[in-house]
């Protein structure tokens, strides 16, 4: 059964119906889950908790991969990227979030919006977003913990916006050859060309990244793509 909405969606539906009908959030959370057809929040939360987009990738990452992954804005790619960050601790690696295109409150806000209490201060998440990132800074933040480092970039187009940073290929080869030697996990979260609205595709592609500077896509081993609430998970060949 497919929700009308994420389930961090759902909860601020809740929360709202909460706050103007004057009900415990307990029983707007089962009036929400009732609408999705179920039989209350419990069994919608059961159902959803098992498997999510975030788990099914990380199910399929291996030490040392580099990850893609693109979609248009408000599609949720940096909501994905930061899901799998917070997944880390479960897979005994720490989150990394650097982050080019938002402030530190910027991030907490959104964790908070997929319903996730993460707190730096607890240790599983570090948020960076610094205006000096870039690849060297990535990997001189984690000179102390390179091999068990779960790296969330956002985003991949900003990472040589600033002209004393190396050309982006230099660094996305870096960090994957920092991933490689260390077996991190990296993920670049991606822009997709707003030329992909204009087509009648359904789902974004490698050929869809948008690419004002050079970048040998190869270098990435898993690639995912998000429209629509659909996601297209693709493998290295």
């Amino acid at each position: 059964m497919r929700l009308s909405s994420p389930i961090y969606a759902l909860k601020r539906q809740a929360k709202l119906l909460a706050r103007h009908t004057n009900i415990k959030l307990h029983e707007a959370l089962n009036q929400i889950a009732t609408k999705e057809g179920f039989s209350d929040w419990s069994h919608l939360a059961s159902s959803y908790s098992k498997a999510t987009p975030a788990k099914e990738i990380m199910s399929q990452l291996n030490p040392g991969d580099m990850v893609l992954i693109g979609a248009r804005p408000g599609h949720g790619k940096t909501l994905l990227g930061l899901e799998l960050a917070a997944l880390a601790k479960k897979n005994k690696r720490i989150g990394y979030v650097f982050s080019l295109d938002y402030n530190d409150k910027d991030v907490w806000d959104r964790y908070e919006k997929l319903g996730l209490d993460v707190k730096e201060s607890d240790g599983p998440i570090v948020v960076d977003t610094s205006d000096v990132i870039c690849a060297a800074h990535i990997i001189e933040r984690l000179a102390t913990t390179p091999d068990r480092a779960f790296i969330v970039v956002d985003y991949l187009q900003l990472l040589d916006q600033k002209r004393s940073n190396p050309p982006l290929e230099e660094q996305v080869r870096a960090l994957k050859n920092f991933a490689i030697e260390y077996g991190a996990v990296v993920v670049l979260i991606s822009q997709i060309d707003r030329a992909f609205e204009l087509s009648s595709s359904t789902m974004p592609t490698l050929a869809d990244i948008r690419l004002p500077n050079p970048l040998d896509l190869s270098l990435f081993d898993k690639k995912c793509f998000l429209h629509d609430g659909q996601i297209q998970i693709e493998m290295a060949a």
